[in-house]
């Protein structure tokens, strides 16, 4: 259902910015990131498929990112795109060409009636994320949200997992950091006993851009940055699978245009947002957005901890004994992608948890330990970094 917009040379400039995201986290990580669109070097294992049925998937939203066909769903040997959506119809249009389906409904509302689609890639505008997420779990569908899980709004993840919990359909959010190589190695450490305790983490989301990037009902001008936190935020809650309980966060009011007074729809001052968060373990995590620093487009983290650190894939530690911390080999023809080799990995993830009856790797719960701080964080910075506490969300006890 997204619709946004954007000029050729806007669109051109936002594009050129993506593709020296992976390969800006290429030069500081130390690894070798392709731009999206790009298929990376796979590891030498092999996919070993869990079922032979297809998944009937749904795909709603073409915006400027192309999101719905850039995640490989149409490549994925267990899935059917069944139908595709766009609330323009050219973007429609093209969807259906890019996931090689014949069938497409005018708005997400009329696609998630179609009794045959079982899940769905909900690839629309943020602000709509939740609501549209909603709208397809009380129809009895499993639903992969993009980035972020809820906007801004606290009352509005409440909702979202009294939606998850009532219609016990899977919810997957695709957090891109999550299955960055440095990411998903950390976590495999983590898991192992590497770090112990982690004692201090970084998350970084830089995304400098020349010219506003075109957006449905221009939600992406004047966004408060921290509402944006999961590339960062994954490079804690990701890797642990702990929770930020308390926050201190500083803004940064830069000259960018749109952050003037009056000039964005959130009365947002500030282009840039640092915030100091209290972990679960008793830590501190330093997580930011950043809009206003030149020509930077990077994501990256960082982790140190009782028994081991590390900055990139390298570890340095006491632990000697370390487990395989490559990712798992992909199916066959389906691209790695953009985001250091995230998208397919994602896909994978979400699919393969429907077909095993599992709940996926960044389900409801981490999806709002991810996004919820930065919402609070937001609310600090504009208390002069007042210092918050987080809510919590946590699972039934089994």
């Amino acid at each position: 259902m997204s619709s946004d917009s954007t000029s050729p040379m806007v669109r051109r400039a936002f594009l050129e910015q993506i593709g020296r995201l992976s390969l800006g986290t290429a030069a500081v990580a130390g690894l070798s990131a392709p731009a999206i669109g790009t298929q990376e070097s796979q590891p030498q294992k092999r996919w070993q498929p869990v079922s032979d049925r297809k998944v009937r998937v749904g795909i709603v939203g073409y915006g400027v990112c192309r999101f719905g066909a850039a995640f490989g769903f149409q490549d994925h040997p267990n899935v059917e795109i069944v139908a595709v959506s766009d609330l323009i119809p050219e973007r429609r249009e093209g969807l259906m060409k890019a996931c090689r389906c014949g069938k497409s409904y005018e708005s997400l509302e009329v696609l998630v009636q179609d009794p045959k689609i079982e899940a769905v890639f909900v690839a629309t505008d943020a602000p709509s994320h939740a609501r549209h997420c909603m709208e397809v779990l009380n129809h009895g569908k499993h639903v992969l949200s993009a980035v972020p899980a809820v906007f801004g709004s606290i009352e509005q993840a409440e909702q979202l997992l009294e939606a998850v919990r009532q219609t016990g359909r899977k919810y997957m959010m695709a957090e891109t950091s999550c299955y960055r190589p440095d990411c998903y190695a950390m976590r495999q450490i983590y898991r192992a006993g590497g770090f112990g305790r982690l004692v201090y983490s970084e998350g970084e989301y830089y995304h400098w851009s020349v010219a506003q990037i075109g957006s449905f009902k221009e939600w992406r001008v004047g966004l408060p940055p921290l509402w944006y936190p999961t590339h960062s935020t994954a490079y804690y809650v990701g890797v642990t699978g702990k929770r930020f309980t308390w926050v201190s966060c500083l803004g940064f009011k830069g000259a960018k245009e749109s952050f003037q007074p009056g000039a964005n729809q959130y009365d947002n001052p500030f282009t840039d947002e640092v915030a100091l968060f209290q972990t679960s373990e008793g830590g501190s995590s330093r997580m930011l957005m950043c809009k206003g620093v030149h020509s930077l487009v990077v994501e990256q983290g960082r982790v140190f901890g009782e028994k081991g650190w590390m900055d990139g894939t390298e570890y340095q530690g006491a632990v000697k004994d370390l487990p395989d911390i490559t990712r798992p080999a992909l199916p066959p023809g389906v691209a790695a992608g953009g985001h250091g080799g995230s998208h397919g990995y994602l896909t994978d993830e979400f699919i393969t948890s429907i077909l095993q009856n599992r709940e996926p790797l960044v389900d409801i719960y981490e999806a709002l330990a991810l996004t919820v701080p930065g919402i609070v964080a937001h609310q600090s910075a504009l208390k002069n970094g007042e210092r918050l506490q987080i809510p919590q969300y946590d699972r039934p006890q089994t």
